[in-house]
């Protein structure tokens, strides 16, 4: 890892009625655009759906390392995240992320251990991290059959 701190630039830029176009240096470009649910089309990536995804990914990779640490084998893990979004103090912000994870070890594997490290994984993740919800994991380790 780099020395800290680190930094992450991205523009954004729109004119009156188009989608965002999210740019950062050597990075494909994204277009952007508000969910249905605030009167968007609803098929373009959202800032919602960005903040979403980025739980999920980082959770992931984060577990990659955790795992890779501890020495454990696994061969597949596949999260998602759901987002909240709600008004508190007639403030409309995130009040929770649940990421649902199933982790898919072999056979012979110490499942309690592999739960331990996505439990591990969910407490490490930098973005969860820096939100001021909470995030709840909800896991499970499948043994390969």
């Amino acid at each position: 890892m780099a020395d800290l701190p680190h930094l992450y630039a991205v523009s954004a830029s729109a004119d009156t009625d188009s989608n965002v176009l999210l740019k950062a240096e050597d990075l494909p470009q994204l277009v952007s655009a508000p969910p249905a649910q605030f009167g968007g089309p609803g098929n373009q990536w959202s800032p919602e759906h960005l903040l979403s995804a980025a739980v999920a990914d980082c959770f992931i990779l984060t577990f990659r390392a955790v795992a890779r640490a501890s020495k454990l084998d696994w061969t597949h893990l596949e999260a998602s995240a759901e987002g909240e979004l709600d008004r508190v103090e007639r403030q409309t912000q995130f009040v929770a992320f649940t990421v649902k994870a199933t982790l898919t070890v072999p056979a012979g594997t110490d499942e309690d251990k592999a739960m331990r490290l996505l439990e591990k994984s969910e407490q490490a993740c930098l973005i969860t991290n820096s939100l001021k919800c909470p995030a709840h994991l909800e896991a499970k380790v499948v043994v390969a059959s």
